[in-house]
């Protein structure tokens, strides 16, 4: 950030305010991390921050520290946006356009608080007074590292933030094995490590907590996966029924997809999950090497992200959306 940038953010939060801390809509761990993070750090500066999420966040989460008071827009839309109203201060962390928020974007765009975006997605909307984004970073949760240094309050990060942060930089490095993990990903973590993260309970709570429930859905997703070598793609499919034979949960589907890319091969993989109630299919896209799936995301499925991971989705039944997306297969350059 620029030094002006830092200066003027200096002097918003010279005095208390109320301070709405917002992620996307179905937050995931680099959503939920960075927004606590930056709760527990301004509560160090005494304002008065409060987390508000567009809609529920997955059970897996629910360990971190301070997600108990959470505001759930969806739950009390009057009760929430009348706390966004009356907020002084707006940050908006891992997402780079108002429409991430679905219906909260209504709100949003009525309020005249001065907004702070952090995040790390490709090609940013212009509605913050402050904007911290970039997308050589993997986790908006090592921007909120950097942002409490450019702020000068390094010293401020305990085991509490550390924890918030380090969950982010996690689950949005692939456990470090992405290609945006880079030297200075590991160091942050150290420095995270250095003030009494518990890494190793971490991983546990994030991905060696499973119910028998969602190993079920696990295996039905292998079992629906189809592979298609003459494209390097595979792809899962998911229907509503199965996700109610096997008692889904929100974040039971969550990393499901990175299986498809640990065939032998395979380059670019999805998945496609049935939402009845909200007559949509969610889509989600990874790939390895240059393929860029933010790109096949906005020109196809209404989505975006980043180059080897990114979201969509579709209005057509979920075998029109298979078809469709087999068709655009042989439209793509794989060796590019």
């Amino acid at each position: 950030m620029k030094e002006e940038e830092i200066k003027g953010i200096l002097e918003l939060l010279a005095s208390p305010k109320k301070i709405a801390i917002i992620p996307h809509r179905s937050p995931d761990g680099d959503a939920m991390g960075s927004t606590l993070g930056l709760y527990h750090f301004l509560r160090k500066l005494n304002q008065q921050p409060v987390v508000i999420a567009p809609n529920e966040f997955p059970e897996f989460l629910a360990w971190l520290p301070g997600s108990e008071d959470v505001l759930i827009y969806e739950k009390n839309k009057e009760k929430v946006g009348a706390i966004l109203q009356d907020s002084e201060l707006i940050f908006t962390l891992d997402f780079n356009a108002l429409h991430r928020t679905g219906e909260m974007e209504n709100v949003l765009n009525k309020l005249t608080a001065p907004f702070i975006m952090i995040d790390h997605h490709q090609k940013p909307d212009d509605y913050a007074l402050y904007t911290y984004s970039n997308t050589k970073f993997g986790s908006t949760c090592e921007m909120i590292y950097n942002f409490i240094t450019f702020l000068g309050h390094k010293d401020l990060i305990d085991q509490t933030i550390a924890t918030c942060l380090y969950t982010g930089i996690v689950t949005d490095s692939g456990s470090f094995r992405f290609p945006t993990t880079t030297s200075e990903t590991h160091r942050v973590a150290a420095g995270l490590l250095d003030v009494g993260v518990q890494n190793g309970d971490i991983h546990n709570s994030l991905f060696d907590n499973n119910s028998y429930h969602r190993l079920q859905l696990l295996g039905r997703a292998l079992q629906n996966m189809k592979v298609l070598p003459e494209f390097k793609t595979s792809y899962i499919t998911l229907t509503q029924e199965e996700l109610d034979e096997f008692h889904y949960v929100k974040g039971d589907t969550e990393g499901i997809v990175n299986y498809g890319l640990t065939i032998k091969g395979i380059l670019f993989t999805a998945i496609f999950i049935e939402n009845k109630e909200e007559g949509i299919i969610k889509i989600s896209f990874r790939s390895q090497g240059s393929f860029d799936v933010n790109q096949f995301a906005r020109n196809y499925f209404n989505g975006g992200g980043h180059i080897n991971a990114a979201g969509g989705k579709s209005t057509i039944s979920l075998t029109e959306t298979v078809a469709l997306f087999e068709s655009i297969l042989p439209q793509q350059n794989f060796n590019a």
